[in-house]
Order: C-alpha cells, then structure tokens, then sequence
C-alpha cells in the first residue's frame, strides 16, 4: 500500500454514493459548497444498482403480464410467452447502466469531485482513502456520512447457501425459478411475490400473524384476497424450525401459528428484509460518536451528529430505511451547511408496494386513528363502481378514507389498485395541507379517470356517493 505523504484539504466531504449522498452533493454544489464525494463500489449504491431499480423492472415487467392476458377482453389476439429472463436481464442492465451514467454526468456537470475507495476516519477533521494499493489522507471541513445499511440474516438462518437469498439476489436470478418460498410481509416480500407469481413461478408466502401485514387491515385483507385469486399461497407461521438444501431445492420445515407442522419443498428460499447501518468500517467508534441502542448515529433536527461538524444521513440514522428518507436528509442537511434551517418531518411518510396491483397507504390507519381515541368516519370506494376501472378492466381494489369526525380533517388516504403509486404524491400533500373533506370535494376532477374515485370516498362519508348504493338504514319500532 502507499500511503501519501500529503493530507489533501476538502471543504465538504459526503461518504457514500447512494440516493441521499449524491443528492446531497448535487445539492450542495447548487448552493456553493465545494463538494467531493467519497463512494467505494458504485454510484447509486444498493438503490441503484442492487435494490430499488432492479426490482422495480421485475414488478413492472409483472404488471404488464397481467395486463396482456387481459387484451382478449378488448379483441387483440395476444399469446403470453414464457418469460426470457435473459433478455429482462439484458434491460434491467441498461437500466441501471443508463441511470448511473446519468448521475455521474449530473456529479460532473455540478463540479461534484468523484472519488472511488473506502473511507475511515482517522480523526473528528481527517479521513483516509483506500483504493487498491493507494491510501490518501484527506482533511475537512464538514463531512456527511451516508454509507447506507447492509443486508443481515435472520436468526433461523445458520450459513447462507446458494439456495437461500437476500430479497434483492432474487432480482439477480438468471432463471426463473418454479416454486419460490418468501419469508416476510413487508413490501418487498409482496412486491416479489406479486410480480414473480405474475411471471410464472409457483410462489408461497409466509407471514407473522402477530407482527400483521404492513398497511391499513382492509388493504391487507384485499392484498391477501387478490394473492388467493392469482393463486399465490399464503401460509400464517409461527416459526421456522429447519431449513435443508440439496442440489434440485430446497426444503423448508416450519410450525405454523396454528401449530401445525409443515414441509415446504422449492426451487429457492428468499429470507426477510432485515438491515442494519453499515458503520463497521468508518471507525466512528474512535471518535466517541453517540449511536442509539439499535446502533444507529444519533442525529438532531439538522442531521447533525455528537461531534459538531459531522453530519448522518439515510439508513445510518433512525427512521425508515428506504431511498426517499435518505434523499430528503440529504437536500436538507446541506441547506443547514450553508445557513438555512431545513425541515425534515417523518410524521407523514409514503407507505407503497409496487405489488399487483399497487399499494399506497398513507397517514393513520382505521386502527391506528381509534387506538389515539380519534371520532373517525370512515369510507371505502370500491374500484369497480369507477367507470375508467370498468373501462381497462383493472376493478379490483379500492380508495379508503379516514376522517376526523370533530373537525372534517383528513387522518388516512389508502388505495389499492390501478393508479393508487401515481395517485400517494397528492394523498400526501392532502394530508401535509392538513386538508379538509371540502378541501377535496370542492375540484373539478376529470372523466373519467381513476381520480373521481378518491373524490366519491370523501363523498361516502356522508352516503353522497353517487356510484354506491345508498346504505341501508336499520328499521325503527315505533
């Protein structure tokens, strides 16, 4: 290794190339910092490369399966294929290759610095940089960490076999496999189970009874309903109690929660979605850094961590670990650099599944709003009663609205079916407006399409829907 002799200064240094570490150096160059950016593998991290964008081909590539089996409705002849995994391989690889390229050119044209190693700290003002043989010393003003999380195994789960995968190698696959056990009820176990299932392999679910699915109960028990309906297996457990693999599969011995035994026999076994931060390496510990008992960098309002010009953004922090987390920390943290006083409010947070069909789940839940002792109405849409839905045929599903009942404040939107990922940005916002019920009936909404029917659940609320039947009043005794 060479170790260099000269300690190089750098105004602001992000570690990490991901979503919220190229955001926050893009940003950062647009508000006048001189930005470098520190990445070890690739950038756009996981996201980019591993996580968000390829398994979003697959559930896009499922979707539209789905979608041309239903084409003889309409009159067009189409036969549905078996799926050339090969040439969606292909695809999903000029993806990710075209979306990086972008970034990178974004980074230069921004005046970003790009450099490739692995960074640790050697002091609370002083990094090193290892690429292959080379070690520099770099000296800072202010630095971001954003190195993301990594993957870890669950406790049943003794050595990683081939046969046992991460929920992102699933998306890797070079094959399609014939029958796919997947562990777990958060929306990547069901955005994999969705679109594998779409695409033809036999797949089976396991849930936890006890932990729940991850949305509002009626959408839970509409998700779970569609899966029956696209013959996905959905099996309540209670614990795993062995796992065997062999050269044809693998073999699954588990205790459901009605504690019943059961062998599952398949081709591969995807365990769940579990991360922790990945921090082994910095050498933060050296520093005397604050991290919460999970292990996470403690942060304040403004990202800013225990040692006063280091910063922490997206999966190293609290909260949820996903992208959109990571990419607003990463905008606002840089806007505190320079003197601003940025927000970043996770009360309000995005909850979707690029399932089939979609999920979007936003704000309080029916059981969440009367566990607070909130006076809720509440109203549920059916698709089917929406004349766009009977147009495309995609009718399954609904839009759900919660509402204050003391003060016609909107508490939860949630929706599941066509058009439900495109139609979260405006549930957001409705709820970031804290929006009333008026505030919602009082557009002109366009017809047809998917949107009148966000507008007839709020008018369900009062049963002035005009596509449901009216609800039946009880009979009085006079």
């Amino acid at each position: 290794m060479v170790v260099g002799e000269i300690s190089h200064q750098r105004n602001l240094i992000i570690i990490g190339g991901g979503p919220g570490g190229y955001s926050a150096a893009i940003r950062g160059a647009q508000l006048g910092l001189s930005v470098t950016l520190i990445e070890q593998k690739e950038i756009g991290g996981v996201c980019l490369n591993e996580g968000c964008i390829p398994s979003k081909v697959y559930t896009y590539v499922g979707l539209r399966r789905t979608e041309a089996e239903q084409l003889a409705m309409f009159g067009v002849d189409t036969i549905v294929k078996e799926i050339d995994l090969y040439k969606l391989m292909e695809y999903q690889t000029k993806v990710i290759g075209q979306l990086k390229t972008g970034v990178e050119r974004l980074c230069q044209a921004n005046k970003v610095e790009i450099i490739q190693g692995k960074a640790s700290f050697i002091g609370k003002n002083k990094i090193g940089v290892e690429n292959g043989h080379q070690f520099d010393i770099y000296e800072f003003d202010k630095i971001i960490i954003a190195t993301g999380s990594k993957n870890i195994l669950p406790d049943y789960v003794r050595s990683k076999e081939n046969r046992i995968l991460y929920p992102f190698e699933l998306f890797q696959l070079k094959k399609l496999p014939e029958q796919l056990i997947i562990d777990g009820q958060d929306y990547i176990a069901l955005e994999a189970a969705s679109s594998f299932a779409a695409l033809g392999s036999e797949v089976t679910l396991l849930i936890e009874t006890n932990t729940g699915m991850p949305f509002d109960e009626d959408i839970n028990k509409e998700l779970l309903r569609i899966f029956k309906k696209r013959k996905i297996k959905v099996i309540a457990k209670k614990e795993i109690l062995t796992i065997k693999e062999n050269v044809n599969g693998i073999s699954i011995n588990l205790l459901t929660d009605q504690q019943k035994e059961v062998i599952l026999e398949g081709s591969y076994f995807v365990v769940p979605e579990t991360r922790k931060p990945k921090l082994e390496e910095l050498g933060i510990l050296r520093l005397g850094m604050k991290l919460s008992l999970n292990g996470f960098i403690q942060i304040n309002n403004y990202m800013e961590t225990s040692i006063s010009n280091v910063y922490a953004i997206g999966d190293v922090t609290e909260g949820p670990m996903l992208a959109w987390k990571a990419i607003k920390q990463g905008k606002a943290v840089v806007s505190s650099i320079v003197g601003e006083k940025p927000e970043v409010d996770l009360t309000i947070v995005p909850n979707c599944a690029h399932t089939v069909p979609p999920v979007a789940s936003i704000g309080l839940t029916e059981h969440q709003a009367l566990k607070l002792g909130l006076s809720i109405r509440v109203s549920k849409f059916p698709l089917a009663s929406n004349g766009y839905s009977t147009i495309t045929g995609k009718k399954d599903g609904f839009i759900k609205v919660i509402s204050n009942n003391t003060n016609d404040l909107i508490e939860g939107i949630h929706m599941i079916g066509e058009g439900a990922l495109e139609m979260s940005g405006s549930f957001l916002q409705l709820l970031e407006m804290s929006a009333k019920e008026e505030d919602i009936k009082f557009p002109n909404y366009t017809h047809p399409g998917f949107n009148e029917a966000l507008l007839e659940s709020v008018e369900g609320l009062l049963g002035q829907a005009i596509h449901l039947s009216p609800l039946k009043k009880e009979a009085t005794i006079s």
